[in-house]
């Protein structure tokens, strides 16, 4: 009965989505028909609104990505991101390396508004060789690749703390090496190969030279990921203090940075971002996610298939951070060995369902930022994710064979 309340949510979503109607409005709907399927009483629903709308969770995101919109604005006045375009684009005279390399660096930061600078040198670089629905995928695919498997990023790490040891980060990383790989190389086969791989620029001639002009297009962004890793400062402190730094380096007058700090509210995107963060709180609020355990284990489904439904299901519904909080100890309580295989397996599973969900803000995001429908992003992201889907149970019955 759960799993079909949750089909009606999201088939409302859908449907708002095809009336052409914004997405945040579609989430609203969502929000509604949640409260009401689920019977969620008024006190608890307006304390899950309230804590939705005001939690530092909710705040902090919103304040990231009105950061790293004005850092955009000061790197598109200087040309920064046009010169690391054309100096990556100088470095390996291929327009495919820079479609996917650029997002895959940036998408190092930890911010989900990163979208939006690799969606403008995607969006460059590619040109109309690809649909709009295509540079988008293509876009947000390659940003999220290092999200997969990097311990910087939240999921993984309270994945990896919640093993209790029975999973090291350097285990987990040397073992996800090959489905990293896969990655890369399925968006290579289903999108990059039809870009034309000449970029129309002239050979490099001080490949040195041009090294150092991708580092001056793009330090800002680089000293951002440096704090994080060095320091474990939160993003938003992190993104605030390149842009000090950025407008003394930069020479930046008061008169140029003005404009920035209304250009920089973008209206869209922190409206569906607010919303969708409420949505995920409503949806918490249910409980569903901790029914889907007792669910799933009625099925006559083996043991590893019934952990990575749970996971994927619970990722689409509450987010990889809700479901890695209540699914992992569930899991490795159950197990007695196989602990690498199972999590490589439940982590891919993650990312998968992460590319298809809208309580993850980054695609909503890319959505916006390349004026598609949100069902249109999910529709261009499902051929892969299956060929990657099979691919990583393939890689789990592999190691398997090892334990």
């Amino acid at each position: 009965m759960a799993i079909i309340k949750l089909l009606v949510i999201f088939a409302v979503m859908v449907i708002v989505l095809k009336l052409k109607k914004p997405l945040f409005m579609s989430i609203i709907g969502a929000t509604i028909t949640a409260a009401l399927l689920f019977g969620i009483g008024i006190g608890p629903f307006f304390s899950a609104l309230y804590h939705g709308a005001t939690s530092w969770s909710t705040l902090s995101i919103l304040l990231v990505f009105y950061l790293i919109a004005f850092l955009q604005r000061m790197l598109e006045k200087r040309g920064s991101l046009d010169l690391a375009q054309r100096s990556l684009n100088r470095l390996f005279n291929s327009r495919r390396i820079t479609a996917s390399l650029a997002p895959f660096l940036l998408g190092l930061l930890p911010s989900a508004s990163v979208v939006i600078l690799c969606g403008e040198i995607v969006e460059k670089t590619v040109g109309q060789d690809l649909t709009t629905e295509e540079k988008a995928f293509v876009t947000s695919f390659y940003r999220h690749i290092p999200e997969s498997f990097l311990p910087t990023f939240s999921s993984v790490v309270i994945a990896l703390n919640l093993t209790q040891g029975a999973v090291t980060a350097g285990a987990f990383i040397i073992g996800m090496v090959p489905m990293v790989i896969v990655l890369a190389l399925l968006g290579y086969v289903f999108y990059l190969r039809r870009i034309p791989k000449e970029t129309q620029l002239p050979p490099s001639t001080n490949k040195w030279q041009d090294f150092l002009n991708l580092c001056l297009g793009c330090w800002p962004i680089a000293l951002i990921i440096a704090l994080i890793l060095a320091l474990n400062i939160p993003v938003y402190t992190a993104a605030a203090i390149s842009i000090l730094l950025f407008i003394f380096i930069g020479r930046f007058s008061l008169a140029e940075l003005q404009p920035f700090l209304r250009s920089a509210i973008e209206s869209n995107l922190l409206i569906s971002t607010f919303f969708i963060m409420i949505f995920k709180e409503v949806l918490g609020a249910t409980g569903v996610i901790a029914t889907l355990p007792a669910l799933f284990a009625k099925l006559p489904l083996p043991e590893f298939l019934i952990f990575a439904l749970i996971f994927f299901f619970g990722t689409v519904i509450s987010g990889s951070q809700g479901i890695a909080v209540i699914g992992i100890p569930l899991v490795f309580m159950s197990l007695t060995e196989a602990h690498l295989p199972m999590f490589i397996l439940l982590m891919g599973m993650i990312f998968t369902a992460n590319q298809i969900t809208p309580t993850h803000v980054c695609l909503p995001i890319a959505a916006e930022y390349f004026h598609i429908s949100f069902d249109a992003l999910v529709k261009e992201s499902i051929p892969l994710l299956a060929v990657y889907c099979a691919v990583l149970f393939g890689y789990y019955f592999l190691l398997m064979l090892f334990v």
